[in-house]
Formats: C-alpha cells, structure tokens, sequence
C-alpha cells in the first residue's frame, strides 16, 4: 500500500471520527448548531487533494492549475482552528465534549494543511533544493497567517479571490503602502503563521532527523 492510501486511510478515519462526535452531539442537542465545522474541514480537505493531484499531474499546465488551487484553499486548513471562538457553554452538552469536538476538527485540518505542503514541498525540493523547499514552507505558511486574519477578521474566503480581486488587492497594497495602519493585520498574521512553521517544523521532525541520519 501506498503512501496516499495510507494517508487517505488516516485521514478518513479522522475525519469520520469528526462526523461521529458532531452526530452525537446532534443526537443530543436536536440542533445543528456547530454543522459549520463540516463545511469548513471540507474546505480543508481540499488543499489536501489539490496537493495529491499536483504531485502525480505530468503537465505544466494541470501542475499550474492544481498549485494554484492548493495556494488559495491552503489557509482553510489552519483556520479552522480558530473556530474555537465560537465555543461556548451548552445546558445539554458537557464543555469537555465541545473541547474534545472542536479538538478533533481543529486536529484533522491542521493536519491535513500540513500533510499537503509537506507534499508540494517534497517537488519544490526536487527541483530547487531543500534549502529553497524550506523558504517557500515558511513563506507559504505565513501567507496562510494572512489568510487567517482575512477569514476570521474581514470574512473573506478562498472563493473571493475570483469572485472579488479588486477589493483584496486593494487591501493588500493599502497594507503594503502604509503598514503602520494595519499594525492587527500584520501581528495576525505573524503570530500565527509563525506559530504555524514551528508546528510545521515538528510535523516533519522525523523526516528532518532521517535526513540528517543519512550519508
């Protein structure tokens, strides 16, 4: 077997195991109150699947079409980690189930962010070196910290790089031109994405050590 099909066995036990906590607590609630999580560790499944179909694709153009998808849905996956925000105490649920929950969505996208750049890395290594492979993790994940803010704080979504560029490229060169007026925007960004390479960073741990192990 495979290392997608181990992967795609991993993560679809996650995943289900997300579904399972999430009915239960319908079950007992009678409400759909948190059925946004399902949504949103869709979004992050699918820089998961893009990355997958960048490595195998052949052509320039499928590698080109499939990288920009897994760039723009990458932030999805780290950002459901900030719908903890939305945890709250429930007269029918213990918090500790809630935490459990919301733990385990926030798990599984994180994961699953992390699992397709360390794949789109693994060709940018390929072709310019670990040392540039890295620089583009890092720089990646800090746009994905960006991400975070425009999601959680301005509400805007992958889906509005297509429907409405103008506006963001706006703000982004609003920021670019005067940085000191978005000084949230950039400790947003920076906390979290730096946060995010160092968790990066013990994810590929064992790839690291076996690297440096090796003659």
């Amino acid at each position: 077997m495979n290392d997608v099909w181990k992967r795609a066995l991993i993560f679809g036990a996650l995943i289900a195991w997300c579904g399972a906590l999430l009915a239960l607590r319908v079950h007992r609630t009678h409400t759909y109150e948190y059925a946004f999580l399902v949504w949103n560790l869709f979004l992050a499944t699918t820089p998961a699947i893009a990355a997958v179909l960048f490595v195998v694709s052949r052509s320039v153009i499928s590698r080109v079409i499939w990288f920009i998808l897994w760039l723009l849905f990458l932030p999805n996956a780290p950002y459901i980690v900030t719908d903890f925000v939305h945890l709250g105490p429930h007269p029918n649920v213990p918090l500790w189930f809630d935490i459990a929950m919301f733990l385990s969505f926030a798990g599984t996208g994180l994961l699953l962010g992390y699992s397709s750049l360390a794949d789109v890395q693994g060709v940018v290594s390929q072709r310019y070196g670990a040392i540039a492979s890295w620089f583009f993790a890092a720089a990646v994940l800090l746009l994905s910290g960006f991400g975070i803010y425009l999601g959680r704080s301005l509400r805007w979504n992958s889906w509005d790089v297509v429907e409405d560029p103008i506006d963001i490229s706006w703000y982004i060169a609003g920021g670019a031109v005067h940085p000191l007026e978005h000084r949230r925007t950039i400790a947003v960004t920076l906390i979290y994405g730096i946060g995010l390479i160092l968790g990066y960073l013990a994810y590929q741990l064992p790839r690291l050590r076996m690297n440096m192990q090796s003659p």
